[in-house]
């Protein structure tokens, strides 16, 4: 779990010095910079949105597979038991 939240502390300290070093050679004015810096972050953090709610669907699914065979297995055990007592 550490490795992956050091993956994504390198991401976004990947995407601020790119968008430094966008700021600093950037083409155009800099209300037409800051407004496209403002949509690429928007679509960003919606991009991640996206993908921290298919990772929650993902590990629920996850979970509820998990019981489900916890579940037969106890109940498995206690067909068994029953079956040894008699």
């Amino acid at each position: 779990m550490e490795d992956k939240g050091s993956n994504l502390a390198w991401f976004l300290a990947g995407i601020a010095v790119g968008a430094a070093v966008g700021v600093m050679y950037a083409p155009q004015s800099g209300k037409v910079t800051r407004r496209q810096i403002g949509r690429t972050a928007t679509d960003s953090r919606e991009a991640m949105e996206e993908r921290g709610k298919e990772l929650m669907d993902k590990g629920k699914d996850i979970y509820d597979r998990g019981k489900r065979i916890a579940d037969d297995a106890a109940e498995l055990f206690e067909r068994g038991r029953k079956l040894v007592q008699g």
